[in-house]
């Protein structure tokens, strides 16, 4: 699962020469040169002038990033999502507020823009892209800081005739799925490891043909308000495994050691960032989700809460690599902070878990599911799947006596996206 960062000089094709050059425009091409002098400097760097109104718009555009940045900064600092509402879409603006909301929960006392680098912008009617290279530093409470420099792809949309930001993608950060070679330091995106292990999944996921459902069942954790901080979500997904696409929903169990606790139902598509339900889940409550392809493309995501007889459906459009079917209970990524401290869940329960696997309905064990187990930083144990039940739909994720994770390096802010968030501080 991630729930954080930011185009262009004015010669699109200088980009490369760096923002040193924005401004200078004018001095590469004298005035007074004839229209044959001008077709023969483009020929030799084919450099495409903009004219005032595309100047403009670049402008307003590179604006609008830099000023939603300045905001979030603020917005750390002085507890205040809102101040960030006139830069973003409201879909956004929600991620944001939940991302920001997880950040101080887990330690950020501040963050800041030390650098912004710009990339390519490209328009299209009421719609625009945009890429940034950023440099973020975090401080935490204890007084450590990190510092990373990511891409990111900005989606932007013309709204009243003000640019804002609709979403925020990181396509650099490294995705490796089952079977890669080396284990991520921290990745902030939940792929396992290899084919027995992940640095921040635990449970079951099946490969080896098409899915186009996903299902199951489980008991969400308790904890004492005084329990030790840490995170913890579980979670049915379509994809992911060996793809970069991923669909999923479930719940999300923090405890912030200083007296709260919080649950939440969420979902997500990467590489969006998660984003809650108004599903109310509370400790030891049932819950039952699935995620079923209704038709191409269009999802139907339903939640059921056994205990309290609440559901809530919503219907979604993502483009799936139909590649695998995962239950899983996961340390999710805190954006900047990496992989979050793994709270003491104890041991969660599955049940009723099935996939549509070729056509076809099966149980966890027909469909060839395979246990992962979560391990630390110097590979211990941290959360351990039971063999599936006698049903093959059944199983249990204990958690070690083992320390919690210490969170590692990641991105500000997917994937998506506390839950499985933020993958970025935008969304990843």
């Amino acid at each position: 699962m991630t729930r954080f960062i930011r185009g262009l000089l004015v010669l699109g094709l200088l980009i490369a020469l760096g923002a040193s050059l924005s401004g200078h425009l004018d001095e590469l091409v004298p005035k007074d040169l004839s229209a044959a002098a001008t077709q023969t400097i483009a020929a030799a760097a084919p450099v495409r002038v903009l004219d005032a109104a595309d100047q403009d718009v670049n402008a307003a555009i590179q604006q609008v990033i830099q000023r939603s940045n300045d905001e979030q900064v603020q917005a750390i600092s002085s507890r205040d999502s809102s101040l960030m509402a006139d830069t973003v879409t409201s879909d956004h603006y929600q991620e944001l507020v939940q991302i920001n909301q997880d950040l101080l929960n887990n330690g950020v006392a501040s963050i800041n823009l030390v650098n912004l680098e710009w990339g390519a912008i490209a328009v299209d009617g009421s719609s625009a892209t945009a890429t940034t290279f950023e440099t973020w530093r975090t401080t935490f409470t204890d007084g450590t800081t990190d510092q990373s420099r990511d891409r990111n792809d900005y989606a932007l949309v013309l709204d009243n005739g003000q640019w804002k930001i609709k979403s925020d993608a990181h396509p650099d950060q490294q995705q490796p799925g089952i079977g890669a070679s080396t284990p991520p330091q921290t990745q902030p995106i939940p792929f396992p490891d290899n084919r027995n292990t992940s640095h921040n999944w635990s449970g079951y996921a099946a490969t080896g043909g098409t899915y186009t459902a996903v299902t199951g069942t489980w008991t969400v954790p308790q904890f004492n308000a005084d329990s030790q901080p840490g995170v913890d979500a579980a979670w049915v997904g379509i994809g992911g495994v060996r793809s970069r696409d991923l669909i999923q929903a479930g719940t999300q169990q923090s405890v912030t050691g200083s007296g709260s606790t919080q649950y939440e139902a969420w979902i997500e598509m990467l590489p969006r960032a998660s984003r809650p339900v108004p599903l109310s889940v509370h400790p030891g409550d049932s819950v039952t989700i699935s995620i079923s392809e209704q038709s191409a493309d269009q999802w139907l995501i339903d939640f059921t809460n056994n205990t309290t007889g609440q559901t809530y459906q919503t219907t979604q459009q993502y483009s799936s690599s139909h590649s695998s079917a995962e239950w899983v209970e996961e340390a999710p990524s805190g954006g900047r902070g990496g992989v979050l401290p793994l709270d003491n869940f104890g041991t969660i329960q599955f049940s009723a878990g099935s996939a549509v696997k070729d056509g076809q309905t099966l149980n966890i064990a027909d469909a060839g599911g395979r246990g992962i187990t979560m391990v630390g930083n110097n590979n211990e144990a941290l959360a351990v799947p039971s063999s599936l039940g006698q049903d093959g739909s059944s199983f249990s994720v204990a958690r070690t006596e083992a320390p919690a994770n210490v969170a590692g390096p990641g991105s500000r802010g997917g994937g998506s996206q506390l839950f499985p968030f933020p993958r970025s501080r935008r969304g990843n």
